[in-house]
């Protein structure tokens, strides 16, 4: 998870390691605690696997010391084999994909991901799920039988949580389908092509159609249209 949001991070632009931790800390943070402690270990890994080179941007490079404190800014960014080993992990939808450690990093990406490696990451996730509110609603009905109340609760509010999410995925799944058809996503309200016109110019309406030849008497046409 760490090395994926690392280099999906350094595809942008090198950075420094201070402002990658910055960078890590906003992408990771809304879906699981991150440890500064953890990353240096993991950029050593990645330099080591020649992923990731370290530039030098000072023109004289000043050891640090005890006596003077200095460090040298080194500025990781990726190699050629590192931009390959990032569209590998972009192109995985398999199950560690639909995870809840994973599936956030992998959502942060989806702007640069296939379309349809974004759909079977999706519906994979709702797949995982269902599987688990099915087992939450069991639970749920045993524990109201065993447990007081603020357990109940609890549980009650974690089951909210993931029927919230399987909502939202069902959102983000019935957009992706509506962009791939080339309709009009849910949030303008149309969903697909506009009413045809009736020979009068007018918008149909109820699936009515004009007969064929000329104009018919209906309500509404003037005596000229007559």
């Amino acid at each position: 998870m760490l090395e994926f949001a690392v280099l999906g991070l350094l595809h942008d632009a090198p950075m420094h390691g201070y402002e990658l931790r910055k960078r890590l800390n906003v992408l990771l943070g809304s879906f699981r605690a991150f440890s500064y402690g953890t990353l240096y270990p993991c950029l050593k890994s990645l330099v080591a696997q020649g992923f990731l080179v370290e530039d030098n941007p000072d023109v004289e490079y000043v050891p640090a010391t005890a006596l003077n404190g200095k460090r040298s800014k080194i500025v990781y960014r990726l190699s050629a084999e590192g931009k390959q080993r990032f569209e590998e992990l972009l192109a995985d939808s398999g199950p560690d994909a639909w995870e809840d450690e994973h599936f956030g990093v992998h959502f942060a990406f989806f702007g640069q991901t296939d379309r349809a490696v974004r759909m079977r990451v999706l519906e994979g996730r709702r797949s995982r799920l269902e599987e688990r509110l099915e087992r939450m609603r069991n639970s749920l009905a045993r524990a109201r039988e065993r447990f007081d109340d603020y357990t109940v609760e609890l549980q009650r509010h974690g089951l909210e949580s993931v029927e919230r999410e399987v909502r939202w995925l069902n959102e983000l799944i019935e957009t992706e389908r509506a962009n791939r058809t080339g309709r009009t996503g849910p949030s303008t309200g149309t969903t697909g092509p506009a009413a045809p016109k009736t020979s009068d110019g007018r918008g149909q309406e109820d699936g009515s159609v004009d007969p064929p030849g000329p104009p018919y008497d209906r309500p509404g046409r003037s005596s000229q249209e007559r």
